[in-house]
């Protein structure tokens, strides 16, 4: 009997510990569509706290976060948020055309369909010369905000890149200048830890017309 009592009340635990799960992405999944945020774990620890929720082992993974991201959209999104994620793949598009000299990859929200009207069109453009960027932008009278950005290619530790983000006809557009031999391997996702996933212009093409079907 206390064997058996003692199986009970782990599952039992088992079971309370992943239903504070459901609920933390869940929430975590309302505050990323509602208030833009974008860091995952600040979103499923302040999901937490919203909810009482104090022990970390309850904390959801970040793909958990997504998958219910992604039922939040599906459930309350509706055709304004496809019409706008349709919106951003068209400039997806466009800018990786104006970019094609630095071999330009869709990255993000915007490639996985998780998009909203707080997401920017994110690529990673590459090139060995640091300066070819900025003046690229320069020539062509784009005025940008420069910042640096952390990608890991392993869990050795992270690098720090060179960021730009400027806004094409309202849309924020974000791009990160990556060395050359980037194109070889993508950096590690920051939701799952694999390597990112990326389309060229051709894969965004074919994007574009299934959001359209």
């Amino acid at each position: 009997m206390p064997g058996r009592r003692n199986s009970l009340q782990h599952r039992n635990s088992d079971g309370r510990r992943d239903d504070q799960r459901q609920r933390i992405a869940a929430e975590a999944a309302r505050l990323i569509s509602e208030l833009g945020l974008r860091d995952y774990h600040q979103a499923k620890l302040r999901a937490a706290q919203r909810l009482g929720i104090h022990d970390e082992r309850h904390l959801p993974r970040n793909t958990e976060i997504e998958a219910a991201l992604r039922e939040y959209q599906r459930l309350f999104g509706g055709e304004e948020r496809l019409g706008y994620l349709r919106q951003l793949r068209t400039t997806a598009v466009e800018a990786l055309r104006f970019f094609e000299r630095f071999e330009p990859r869709l990255v993000g929200a915007v490639l996985d369909g998780t998009a909203d009207q707080h997401s920017a069109v994110c690529l990673h453009l590459h090139s060995d010369d640091r300066d070819s960027l900025p003046l690229f932008l320069a020539e062509h009278g784009i005025p940008y905000d420069q910042t640096d950005r952390q990608l890991r290619w392993s869990d050795a530790g992270a690098e720090r890149f060179d960021a730009y983000r400027f806004s094409a006809d309202d849309i924020p557009v974000d791009l990160t200048l990556l060395p050359l031999s980037a194109l070889r391997q993508a950096p590690l996702d920051r939701i799952d830890g694999k390597p990112m996933r990326r389309a060229n212009l051709a894969a965004t093409l074919q994007l574009l017309r299934e959001t359209d079907t």
